[in-house]
């Protein structure tokens, strides 16, 4: 079975259809579903596309998001050892634009394994992470 990490930019820019990632988002949330992936997210992705949701496109995207999307993954909670060895990565980077956040899911990537990211980061794909294929 496939497995894939969805980002922050993946669960986002399937709500917001004024989004230049949203017909990409849109067709590998349906491939996932047609094909059956195994959907990976953390509990700091959550918490940043929550704030984000909310605080673009409101409370109704939110539920929406939370009672469609979020069901379909599997939240790996950030522990101490993972946000550790995160904030480790993200300091020696000392990228403006590289988030906590961003860290902790290539934390949790590596850890499992995983090499397909449903993101619109060029963080992930300058570190070798990609799209997953629509088969």
């Amino acid at each position: 079975m496939k497995e894939v990490f969805v980002d922050t930019s993946g669960f986002y820019a399937f709500l917001d259809r004024t989004d230049h990632f949203h017909e990409v988002s849109r067709k590998l949330w349906l491939a996932s579903e047609a094909q059956g992936w195994r959907l990976i997210t953390s509990s700091f992705v959550i918490h940043e596309s929550w704030a984000l949701i909310q605080a673009r496109l409101g409370w109704e995207a939110v539920e929406d998001w939370l009672g469609s999307l979020v069901v379909r993954c599997e939240v790996v909670w950030i522990d101490e050892a993972v946000y550790r060895a995160a904030s480790a990565r993200a300091r020696q980077a000392r990228e403006r634009r590289l988030s906590l956040t961003d860290c902790t899911s290539f934390e949790v990537m590596t850890s499992r394994g995983c090499r397909a990211a449903f993101a619109d980061d060029a963080h992930f794909t300058r570190l070798g992470y990609q799209l997953p294929v629509i088969e």
